[in-house]
């Protein structure tokens, strides 16, 4: 085994040859001016996917404290 091929073994399956003939197709496909760019705009996507999932995930516990204060004004009533 290749050096190369050893990191890349365990990602979706694939192995080393497999990751560089789907790079040299995306490079032929978008050329080298616009991957700089792609790779740009795929990095601020998972970062907004990351924030809105941490945000989701803090809103949540604050929820379940106003529905337990809004059922406890319920039953006084």
């Amino acid at each position: 085994m290749s050096l190369l091929s050893l990191p890349l073994a365990g990602i979706f399956g694939l192995g080393g040859t497999e990751l560089i003939v789907i790079l040299v197709i995306i490079l032929l496909l978008f050329g080298g001016a616009k991957l700089p760019a792609l790779a740009k705009g795929l990095g601020q996507s998972v970062k907004e996917f990351k924030n809105a999932s941490k945000d989701d995930d803090e809103k949540k516990p604050e929820e379940k404290k106003s529905e337990g204060n809004d059922s406890s004004k319920l039953r006084n009533n």
